[in-house]
């Protein structure tokens, strides 16, 4: 059996749970008990089974257990980014059909308004942990009425467009004791056990950061939260509570690399056996620099929320696939042309997955049908290729394709030749409407410290890309910034450069350099 109530009658001493932000510990028995005193709540608040509740929460012990709370009680459950503007947060609301929003004094101000959506503050009673989210009565540990467990209910990025709601149907209770595909794939594929301490440094409104802790509880592990990343702390949660596993995005190894030597070396992380990274493309320098520090315990995989399919790939793989997200985990993988032929290997297509059980997106049937080819295989919009060993190697999404000349050009691959320069401390590539050649190539640099003259840094960022990706894809186009826009899994918001740099009429500080020409 792998739920987290087995395992908690099993070792109910065993400590489960850490919040870093409120130093606070919990038991296996209290975590269970308190999941059931927040069942019972949604319970006597009249919640169908299947029926939909939101979360808008920073990383707090709290999430956890209404998280588990919403899964005994056989609802769905949307943790929300509380970074999103109020529009997104309203459209999520009324998009997933949410009968309540559980807040708190951090993010009240981001909530609706109450004619909107019924809503719960966690922190408007001081003298109770969950009071009156959870009233003290609901305490016991009763038997709850039969209902399906419950379930997130994830919103997609939305880096192209509106998040949208990936909905999957809720196991009957009838099979609520039979192991969960995604449990047992946890534990077999990253070795998360009843001896895994997890750490989640990340958001837990995000699907892999808050499914990973989840199953770890369900696969018998402890796990560690922290209420926001920051650099120096992680190192030392990793060696103050053992922390065996760990889970990452490409923007957290480049602050963690930024730490002074002698802070780096200050930490014991003899613990950690694993340390998974996902949600956007690492760079081989920057992978490269993490393994040379923590050794071969990268562990890296791509997927989406969407589960139409997911790679993996361990660093003794990757030092000899260098790139590489890996071979399929889940689903066969097939790289399709516009006219859905399918591609040898070495050649830039669609990337689709076969062998998944399909999904939804939440009251968008147009959507979901395009995300499927005729036969059935789905995908995440996202281009690339396999070598011959059946490795993928990510290129786009095809949203962000430059369409320049009848010319195909990957942002990715531009961005990539370009971090390697060090006048470069971050970058982001988008096509621009250009006259001539329908978009052309622009690129948004941060620059490093003391990068000296941007004119002068932009000839030399060129004449860089020019040598290493030839004359048609180096950018003519740069503009420099402070900051990139881009979510907490490191995820450029390409769409809004876009939306910054749409207009025909570059701004100013934009260098142009002597427009290509066609062969």
């Amino acid at each position: 059996m792998n739920t987290f109530q087995h395992w908690a009658a099993r070792n109910p001493n065993k400590i489960v749970l850490t919040d870093v932000g409120s130093g606070r510990q919990f038991l296996a028995h209290e975590l269970d008990q308190l999941a059931h005193r927040a069942a019972r709540w949604f319970l006597q608040q009249q919640f169908p089974a299947e029926s939909h509740v939101a979360f808008l929460l920073e990383n707090r012990s709290e999430l956890i257990v209404l998280a588990l709370g919403a899964r005994l009680a056989g609802l769905y459950f949307t943790p929300i980014s509380t970074h999103l503007s109020h529009g997104d947060i309203d459209y999520i609301l009324k998009d997933c059909g949410a009968r309540t929003i559980i807040y708190s004094d951090t993010t009240a101000a981001l909530c609706p308004a109450p004619e909107l959506t019924t809503g719960y503050n966690l922190d408007a009673d001081p003298d109770g942990l969950f009071h009156p989210v959870v009233p003290a009565q609901a305490s016991r540990l009763e038997p709850l009425p039969p209902r399906p467990r419950g379930r997130d209910l994830i919103y997609s990025s939305g880096t192209t467009g509106r998040p949208k709601g990936i909905r999957r149907p809720l196991t009957p209770h009838a099979d609520k004791d039979k192991p969960s595909p995604e449990v047992e794939s946890i534990r077999n594929n990253f070795g998360i056990t009843e001896q895994t301490c997890f750490l989640s440094p990340g958001p837990l409104y995000h699907a892999a950061p808050l499914r990973f802790y989840l199953h770890t509880l369900d696969n018998g592990g402890s796990g560690v939260i922290m209420r926001r990343f920051d650099p120096e702390l992680a190192l030392q949660t990793i060696e103050r509570y053992g922390v065996t596993h760990s889970q990452w995005v490409p923007t957290m190894f480049t602050r963690l690399l930024q730490l002074p030597e002698p802070v780096r070396r200050r930490h014991a992380l003899s613990s950690m056996r694993v340390a998974i990274h996902a949600a956007a493309p690492c760079s081989i320098p920057l992978k490269q620099a993490m393994l040379d520090w923590w050794g071969d315990i990268l562990l890296e995989f791509y997927g989406g929320s969407e589960g139409v399919g997911s790679t993996i790939i361990n660093s003794m793989e990757w030092r000899a696939h260098k790139g590489s997200v890996g071979r399929a985990l889940h689903g066969s993988i097939h790289i399709l042309d516009d006219d859905g032929t399918e591609l040898p290997p070495h050649s830039i297509g669609q990337v689709f997955f076969s062998g998944k059980t399909p999904f939804t997106y939440l009251n968008d049937a147009e959507k979901t049908r395009s995300a499927y080819n005729d036969k059935g295989w789905g995908t995440l919009g996202d281009l690339g290729h396999i070598d011959a060993e059946g490795y993928l190697y990510l290129s786009d999404r095809r949203a962000d394709l430059i369409l320049s000349g009848g010319v195909n050009l990957y942002p990715q691959e531009i961005e990539n030749s370009l971090a390697n320069h060090a006048a470069v401390a971050d970058i982001a590539v988008v096509g621009i409407p250009d006259a001539d050649f329908g978009e052309t190539v622009l690129a948004i640099v941060v620059p490093a410290p003391d990068a000296g003259d941007t004119e002068a840094l932009a000839q030399e960022l060129y004449s860089h890309a020019r040598l290493h990706l030839g004359a048609m894809k180096a950018p003519r186009r740069f503009a420099f910034a402070s900051e990139l826009p881009r979510l907490e899994t490191g995820k450029v918001l390409r769409r809004v450069l876009k939306e910054q740099y749409r207009s025909p009429e570059h701004p100013p500080w934009v260098v142009v350099l002597p427009t290509h020409t066609v062969n």
